[in-house]
């Protein structure tokens, strides 16, 4: 019985420690050098808000700096187009927490300045700045080589906000 457990319990450490690959590092390079993917976000973590209210609301919820997200909350980064479809958890600052159409990060901008550069790790970094999007200030987006993600968003009106995923090529529904 010793031995099972002992068996089932190195699988899960080993199941948890593999780091997942969400793309080839080709795949995910071709992307980055291209500047055209979609970012699926996962996770989302809430930067020095009080969760402890926010996880109040919830029934049968625990307090947790990193909430799970459902599939669908997406950047897309084209040619001439910047689309973002997030949600927010976090403190706003000015009175727009009232317009239902302002509470997530939803905004489409098409005049944007995209910085991209390397890290230190190999890592593709890119700084975006909307011009036509008066609220949000900066989208960092650092992208690993194994196609994983982490985007953290800087706004005018709210805290900042960070969300890890993945990067994957454009669906083409849209064109």
């Amino acid at each position: 019985m010793k031995n099972i457990f002992l068996l089932f319990l190195s699988l899960g450490i080993f199941l948890n420690c593999s780091s997942q690959n969400y793309l080839e590092p080709a795949a995910t390079e071709q992307l980055t050098k291209a500047g055209q993917f979609t970012f699926h976000a996962q996770k989302a973590n809430v930067m020095g808000a009080d969760i402890n209210a926010i996880a109040n609301a919830i029934p049968n919820y625990t307090p947790n700096r990193m909430t799970t997200l459902d599939s669908g909350y997406t950047i897309v980064l084209e040619d001439k187009k910047l689309s973002c479809t997030l949600p927010y958890f976090g403190r706003m600052y000015s009175s727009s927490a009232y317009d239902t159409n302002k509470q997530g990060l939803r905004f489409t901008s098409e005049d944007y300045f995209v910085q991209k550069s390397t890290s230190n790790k190999g890592n593709t970094l890119f700084r975006i700045r909307p011009n036509d999007v008066s609220h949000i200030t900066l989208i960092n987006i650092e992208i690993y080589k194994n196609g994983k993600a982490f985007v953290s968003i800087d706004a005018s009106d709210r805290q900042p906000i960070s969300f890890d995923g993945y990067i994957a090529a454009n669906s083409n529904a849209d064109q």
